[in-house]
């Protein structure tokens, strides 16, 4: 593994930026303290500062050997809010904020870009400009990226393309998953609210029960993804959760389901939410209820520039070896905000391998691998010279 002798020096400090961000998480647009810290860093490294993008957002700014005179430029992102969850880790350094934990590794994201960043301010061996985009609220729906988006990170800097990285477990340490086109598909969250006639339960002619109606509702959307999708077409529908009725003896006005839809594609997914609509007023005029389905637009897919994901599997295999481009993993169901900056800019999205045997994403259970951090620390570093080379 060819990782040089500056960044592996730089491992024990960058295990301490890590385990002191693991061990002050903040969720969504409340990453103030995180937001400090890396602005401290940075500051300590040389590196300009901009601050108050989504919120909690930053950008560190870093000037090539000519004085960042050069056009060209890239933008590397990394996110840096937790999760609203309990820690069951029991680590030296695991969270001291109740209900807050960092369960999905942003803060080995943030942290090896920290460590580019220090590397790239000091050697400065590329022409140009590096911008560090520290993101915050990808988790949850809150959409960071956007905010930093709608704040003009783009309008304000000129930046010609971006790249991210995810941890990924289940794929061994040292290889990368880079995909050509699609990644990660969009999420739109589903709220169907079954409005009926409540009443007696030994009475229920003098009722429109929204409970039946919701079990007809809920058989029948599950038919969709078998029945009405094309088989070449991939989407997911969940439905996870269900809320109506406060007695056993009593049917209830209302009843309300909740779920998520998964697209690769805006056209699948405009032609799944009109047959949802469909579906469900059908289902609920059996029973005489009325019915409103509200839409909450998750995010879009991720696509990557082919390109560019071309480039980062070249870049990758260039400094870890021919055999470090992992082509087994398929994309996944999972939604990811940075198809924002995607959808702005060309650019590639990159699962970096935790470990075969690495505990699951979302899992109180979880910590990021710390053997990743001079890894990622050190593909930044080669991008941005391979990118940004006279």
């Amino acid at each position: 593994m060819n990782i040089n002798k500056t960044i592996n020096n730089l491992l024990p400090q960058m295990k301490k930026w890590r385990h002191h961000i693991h061990q002050n998480p903040e969720i969504a647009y409340e990453e103030k303290g995180t937001s400090d810290f890396i602005a401290s860093k940075l500051n300590e490294f040389g590196i300009e500062v901009h601050r108050g993008f989504g919120g909690t957002g930053l950008i560190g700014v870093i000037y090539g050997k000519d004085n960042g005179t050069s056009n060209k430029s890239i933008g590397i992102r990394a996110d840096m809010d937790a999760l609203p969850m309990t820690e069951k880790t029991n680590l030296a350094y695991s969270s001291k904020n109740e209900g807050r934990m960092h369960a999905c590794g942003h803060d080995g994201h943030t942290t090896m870009l920290m460590g580019a960043a220090k590397y790239l301010s000091e050697t400065k061996n590329f022409y140009g400009k590096v911008y560090c985009i520290f993101q915050p609220a990808e988790e949850g729906g809150n959409a960071g990226a956007k905010s930093m988006i709608n704040d003009g990170l783009f309008n304000k800097f000129k930046i010609d393309s971006v790249w991210g990285i995810h941890n990924w477990p289940g794929v061994p340490i040292g290889e990368a998953v880079v995909h050509k086109g699609f990644t990660m598909a969009g999420g739109d969250i589903l709220v169907i609210t079954i409005e009926g006639k409540g009443g007696h339960a030994a009475q229920p002619q003098f009722s429109n029960d929204p409970i039946v109606s919701a079990g007809l509702t809920i058989i029948g959307l599950q038919t969709l993804i078998s029945r009405q999708l094309d088989p070449f077409e991939k989407a997911v529908l969940s439905l996870t959760k269900i809320e109506g009725g406060s007695a056993f003896n009593v049917i209830p006005d209302t009843v309300q389901i909740g779920g998520t839809l998964r697209s690769t594609n805006n056209f699948t997914r405009e032609i799944m939410l009109s047959k949802i609509k469909n579906v469900v007023t059908n289902a609920c005029a059996i029973n005489n209820c009325k019915v409103n389905v509200e839409i909450r637009p998750g995010y879009p897919p991720t696509i990557n520039d082919i390109k560019s994901a071309q480039l980062a599997a070249k870049i990758f295999q260039n400094t870890f070896g021919k055999n470090s481009i992992n082509t087994e993993e398929t994309p996944t169901m999972g939604s990811e905000d940075f198809s924002y900056m995607l959808q702005e800019k060309p650019g590639a999205y990159i699962w970096l391998g935790a470990g075969i045997n690495s505990e699951k994403l979302h899992s109180a259970h979880y910590d990021f691998n710390d053997e990743l951090l001079p890894i990622g620390a050190q593909y930044w570093s080669n991008l941005a010279e391979t990118i940004l080379a006279q």
